[in-house]
């Protein structure tokens, strides 16, 4: 028999189950307790197998605390199973002899604080010592930055790509200025929802943002008529006591044209260099140090290596008179015992099970489960249910540390100490509140490889096992498998703890090196109760009939139109596309499609460029939202102008390739046709960057050239904003009615502001109610009817969300009307905004691809040659050109955030 000890780890004495630290085959004999044990089946690496004989209806123990009950006596060697992770495994493309059905039944002991019973904790004690780092002191006490940064904020969602193209263009002044760390945006998805749920959240983050001690200055954009915007900000940091006097700071709106507005932000920037150049490091106290706590794409071995390792550091931080923050919410329902076992008073424990019971509410209201959050990458890696993530999770609080205080999502920490704040799992989302809070420094542990980065604070990233540490090694910054292996937690903390205090004091991170970020806030949520949900979830679908439309007398429309014909169809254009499976993979798409443009693959095949959708779905949120999230991603692999696609999976997330492939076989899809590739599976970012190039390169072949085309072959989308004027709204009648007369296609949002215009109405579809013939994002190619008059269902009012689905569908180019402010374009579909309002065209005439003044009656045929030429690609929208694109998939009326 095998000694256990090379094969397997007992979280903690008393455990009745253990974890195989490496794939062991079935009849593996080990040596356990002076007795041997034999597996009744092959068993994973990660996952767990029986040690001691448990009878039916008795309980399963990991980290001495339950998380199943045995539904049939199991025997030592029995590998330990529910109906959650064979299912989850049977998804994935693993093959194996499973067993055929479970052996436990997870279990959610209800806790109750025992107030009677309740004794206050101490902290560990204060060092006689002193550590200290090199760090930037900041006046007004906003604390110590371990990083000297002049931030881009995007203040809503509206403004995301003017931060990026911002970025871009003063990317290249940091190497004169040795004492900036880095110009970065902070593009995010909030703030353009009306009417948010979220409205404190976003406003409590932009404002711990904008003091936070790593930046050294902040320039805050907005359009002014966002539901947050630069007004509403200042408001709130104002009331709350947010200094900003001692910040470098300008609030700026964009207006005079999108160009125009750059030029001023750059020179705003100018201003700031020479200042904030000159502040230097100083030597500070280790007192100044706020951890983040974080883990991502974590596995059996978090709890284990990971977390402990993470929680022995920040235990030593507090012991210097640092803070510390464990955050996610819904990853430590399940551990309230663990978590709780020192606490500084009873109202402090009182007031962490007041937050999940409400986060658990939240989630209901949207007809979800907070327990739900285990990703099938957690599952095929050993955390089979959310108490067996959670206790690992928990693990991030060290045993002999206490905690001292529980805060809502984005409130500052103000004293030293261990603090726990209200988050979702979502990594991104729950990342943002802890910066905002203050955290300086994050720890981000992970199983499976997780390789996400903020802008503005360095991320120590703690990976589980040597052997993922040696697969990911460019990628990750500690390898917490060294205790695993045999060294001592001591000797792993005492180094990691090293490399801390180095990159606080200006080492770079390996993710800092890789030079890729994200940014993403907790999210918008639709439902304010449970009211609504029986009703929304019984709603019928789209019929994906299309809408029959009125005879129309108006003159005959014609447009010099020339395509591409493509299997018996026209099309617009030839694009690779990489579609990222989750919100983790979108940097490295987007790396990959700079890559290969600049490389210039495929022009000479006819290939107009490469496109990367980055986005934020795909992992930590309710599956309604998954739904809607792989609907639209499906019609994006069967775009038109999608040439040839890339799937880019993280590794570890819901919705990873084997998920996709399912869910192509659903609608008999071949999945031989997509090229297939996984960060983490591939060895990280080099290795899937040179995976993806020699895939496109393998497929590439001559594009047909282009010929003359009926207006019949226009796929068009429409959607409209703001106030649009009867003789507009007659125009874009005469347009849409052009186009569906001939043959081809028109899908306008259910949201548009033209279909509560009378007049665009009355020359369409009549006078009737017009109801979704499409849902979000639903591909023409699964409607029943592929052309005609076709209305998508549009769940939220933001615009980058429904022009997402809107193109999703398959139309190969979208009229924006604009009646308020320019909108963002979109990366793969053109986007054409037209307008005829006095009040856009004073400001914004310059961001307009086409001024509607004039003879009213020529309006139409003007757009409609507009449409040519971008179609026919004599033109190209001002929207990308100026790089103003952003892309973002809704998460409808139950999407809410795990």
């Amino acid at each position: 028999p095998i000694p256990f000890l090379a094969v397997g780890r007992i979280p903690l004495p008393g455990d009745n189950v253990a974890i195989a630290t490496r794939t062991l085959a079935a009849g593996t004999r080990i040596a356990y307790g002076g007795a041997e044990l034999a597996l009744d089946h092959t068993v994973l690496e990660g996952h767990r197998f029986a040690v001691e004989a448990v009878r039916a209806g008795e309980q399963l123990f990991s980290w001495q605390l339950p998380f199943g009950v045995a539904l049939r006596d199991i025997a030592p060697g029995d590998y330990i199973a529910n109906a959650e992770m064979l299912e989850a495994l049977h998804g994935r493309s693993v093959e194996l002899d499973l067993p055929a059905t479970p052996n436990f039944a997870d279990l959610m002991e209800p806790y109750q604080l025992d107030l009677a019973a309740f004794e206050p904790a101490e902290q560990v004690e204060r060092y006689a010592g002193d550590l200290t780092f090199q760090g930037y002191r900041r006046p007004d006490n906003r604390g110590v930055g371990t990083r000297n940064m002049i931030v881009l904020l995007g203040t809503s969602s509206r403004t995301a790509g003017f931060v990026r193209q911002l970025e871009q263009r003063l990317a290249h002044l940091q190497a004169d200025y040795p004492n900036i760390d880095g110009i970065v945006a902070v593009a995010h998805t909030e703030g353009d929802h009306t009417e948010p749920n979220n409205r404190d959240f976003v406003l409590r983050t932009l404002a711990g943002f904008m003091v936070h001690p790593n930046v050294g200055a902040v320039l805050a954009v907005d359009y002014g008529a966002e539901p947050i915007n630069n007004a509403t900000l200042q408001a709130f940091m104002a009331a709350n006591g947010y200094q900003l006097e001692q910040v470098p700071h300008h609030f700026l709106t964009i207006s005079g044209g999108f160009l125009a507005t750059l030029e001023r932000a750059e020179a705003i920037v100018h201003t700031w260099l020479e200042p904030v150049n000159e502040i230097g490091r100083t030597t500070e106290s280790a007192a100044d140090l706020k951890i983040a706590l974080q883990c991502g794409g974590s596995d059996a071995f978090s709890g284990v290596s990971g977390n402990p390792l993470a929680s022995w550091v920040a235990k030593e931080i507090i012991g210097y008179g640092g803070s510390a923050n464990l955050a996610e919410t819904d990853e430590l329902i399940g551990a309230e015992p663990y978590v709780l076992q020192k606490v500084s008073d009873a109202a402090t424990a009182q007031r962490f099970l007041e937050i999940v019971e409400s986060f658990k509410a939240r989630v209901a209201w949207h007809g979800s489960s907070a327990a739900g959050n285990p990703s099938g990458g957690n599952k095929f890696r050993g955390l089979y249910n959310i108490a067996l993530k959670s206790i690992g999770a928990a693990r991030k609080r060290h045993p002999d540390v206490r905690l001292d205080y529980v805060i809502p999502y984005a409130e500052r920490m103000q004293e030293p100490g261990f603090y726990f704040m209200d988050s979702p799992g979502n990594d991104l989302e729950s990342i943002a509140g802890q910066v905002a809070a203050g955290c300086n420094l994050i720890f981000f542990t992970t199983g499976n490889g997780s390789i996400t980065n903020f802008p503005f604070v360095p991320t120590i990233k703690i990976v589980t096992t040597s052997r993922r540490y040696d697969l990911l090694r460019h990628e990750m910054d500690v390898n917490a498998g060294r205790y695993l292996d045999g060294e001592s937690m001591d000797a792993v903390g005492h180094d990691t703890l090293e490399l801390a205090v180095a990159v606080a004091s200006g080492q770079r991170t390996t993710g800092e090196l890789a030079g890729h970020a994200q940014v993403q806030l907790w999210r918008n949520w639709r439902q304010r109760d449970a009211s609504r949900l029986e009703a929304l979830q019984l709603a019928s679908p789209p019929d994906g009939r299309s809408l029959p439309i009125i005879a129309t007398n108006a003159p005959r429309l014609t447009a010099r139109l020339e395509m591409h014909r493509k299997k018996g169809a026209f099309c617009s254009g030839q694009v690779g596309l990489i579609l990222p499976t989750s919100l983790c993979a979108g940097q490295v798409a987007q790396i990959a499609a700079q890559r290969l443009n600049a490389r210039q693959l495929g022009q000479a095949q006819g290939i107009e460029r490469f496109v990367a959708l980055a986005h934020t779905e795909g992992c930590g949120v309710s599956g309604e939202a998954e739904k809607l999230y792989i609907r639209a991603l499906l019609g994006y692999l069967q775009h038109p102008l999608a040439a040839h696609v890339l799937l880019m999976e993280h590794g570890c997330e819901k919705t990873h390739n084997d998920y996709i492939r399912h869910a192509l076989e659903a609608i008999n899809g071949d999945a031989a046709r997509y090229g297939w590739a996984s960060i983490q599976l591939d060895g990280g970012i080099e290795a899937v960057l040179a995976k993806t190039e020699a895939w496109f390169a393998s497929q590439l072949a001559p594009t047909t050239p282009r010929e003359a085309a009926g207006i019949g072959a226009i796929r068009l989308g429409l959607h409209a904003s703001g106030p649009v004027s009867d003789a507009a709204a007659r125009a874009l009648a005469q347009l849409c009615t052009a186009v569906v007369h001939e043959g081809g296609t028109l899908v306008v949002a259910e949201n548009a502001a033209v279909l509560s215009s009378a007049s665009f109405c009355a020359e369409t579809v009549g006078a009737r109610t017009v109801l979704p013939t499409l849902a979000y994002g639903q591909a023409l190619a699964s409607a029943r009817d592929r052309t005609g008059f076709h209305v998508m269902e549009a769940p939220t009012s933001h615009w980058t969300e429904t022009v997402t689905g809107l193109a999703a569908t398959g139309v190969e180019v979208v009229i924006g009307y604009t009646g308020s402010e320019p909108q963002t374009g979109h990366p793969l579909v053109p986007l054409v905004q037209v307008s005829a309002e006095a009040s856009v065209l004073q400001r914004y005439a310059a961001d307009m691809d086409l001024v509607l003044d004039g003879n009213e009656e020529n309006w139409g045929q003007r757009m409609l040659d507009q449409v040519a030429d971008v179609l026919s690609r004599r033109a190209a929208p001002k929207a990308s050109q100026q790089g103003n694109i952003d892309f973002q998939f809704t998460r409808g009326l139950l999407g809410v955030s795990l």
